[in-house]
């Protein structure tokens, strides 16, 4: 019986994909959903940067719904660091992202920059602005139209059957606030809703366009330390929206002795996860596991994810531009 949910879901994805490249416009959700969100901020919101006299470092890597052939795999990199200018602090970043899915493939680069103002209403609020591109691409040559049969045809203009690619400029913006007992953002990616033209050459040249939704978060968090103990509570939460589509999930992790931390997540109507990590020095490991709670459950044995950090110190001081010698009397 597993075998049939499974040859059934292998269908109804690859049918799935092939119906999304036969409409002149396709509209699509391309950011990750990670469920270590709280460890990448900076992926969802271009104002989580610099907050830390850190250079950052942070890789993670997604496979979503084991088992299912074509299922998402998603790759996230990014680096940020604070600087000083005009005696006022930003911090700068990198984001690159990668995810395959089906038949498509997309990469996002973006250059961060975002200006921190400290002590606001005994925090630190930053606004943030993330410029880049975003390229898509369609390996037609992977399609294969079924045509042994009265309800198909070898051939469809409709579907490419060449490997099609274009690229889009892409904005994300963002505000990040950060207090002594909790932290909060809200950020919009593919600010701008773009569009990616994409074609084939071919006798008749046919045209496709892949549009990135416009997106809103709304994420958050705190640390709480308990009373005479080693442990912080670290409740987290992500919003996510397009305004077509709705998802949110809500973690509870704990972290002891600063070394040692793991926790329980829900995603709404999608997947049940399990979380653990370490810090050691300047780095940071942590992987989590989605047991899927719709009837995807049926063909896949859940998602993984793994995530991988390091850290820099740098120091920010003010210079001492008045430097004297000691004179040492004899």
């Amino acid at each position: 019986m597993r075998e049939t949910y499974k040859a059934i879901l292998k269908q109804v994805f690859t049918f799935a994909v092939m119906m999304m490249a036969c409409v002149n416009t396709i509209h699509s959700q391309i950011d990750a959903q990670y469920t270590q969100y709280w460890a990448v901020p900076g992926y969802y919101n271009p104002a989580a940067i610099g907050r830390t006299d850190f250079i950052d470092i942070h890789a993670a890597g997604r496979l979503q719904w084991v088992g299912i052939d074509n299922a998402p795999q998603s790759f996230t990199g990014l680096a940020d660091m604070p600087f000083k200018f005009l005696e006022k602090r930003f911090g700068t970043g990198l984001v690159i992202h990668q995810e395959s899915a089906g038949l498509f493939n997309t990469l996002n680069v973006g250059a961060q920059i975002a200006f921190i103002k400290k002590k606001f209403l005994k925090g630190d609020l930053s606004i943030g602005l993330q410029i880049g591109m975003f390229n898509e691409t369609f390996r037609g040559t992977d399609v294969i139209l079924p045509g042994d049969d009265e309800y198909h045809e070898g051939t469809d203009d409709a579907i490419p059957t060449t490997d099609i690619t274009g690229t889009a400029f892409d904005v994300n913006i963002g505000a990040f606030y950060t207090h002594k007992w909790f932290w909060t953002g809200v950020s919009v990616m593919h600010a701008t809703n773009p569009k990616i033209s994409l074609s084939e050459e071919s006798a008749t040249e046919q045209y496709y366009e892949f549009a990135a939704d416009r997106t809103f978060y709304f994420m958050g968090g705190s640390n709480i330390p308990i009373k005479n103990t080693l442990i912080e509570l670290q409740p987290s939460f992500l919003i996510k929206t397009d305004t077509k589509f709705f998802t949110g999930e809500i973690t509870a992790r704990a972290r002891y002795r600063k070394f040692l931390n793991g926790g329980l997540a829900y995603r709404w109507k999608d997947a049940l996860s399990i979380m653990v990590g370490a810090e050691f020095k300047n780095f940071t490991v942590g992987y989590s596991y989605d047991y899927p709670l719709s009837n995807i459950s049926k063909a896949s044995s859940g998602s993984h994810e793994f995530f991988l950090g390091y850290k820099v110190k740098l120091d920010l001081r003010e210079k001492n531009k008045n430097k004297h010698k000691s004179i040492r009397i004899m």
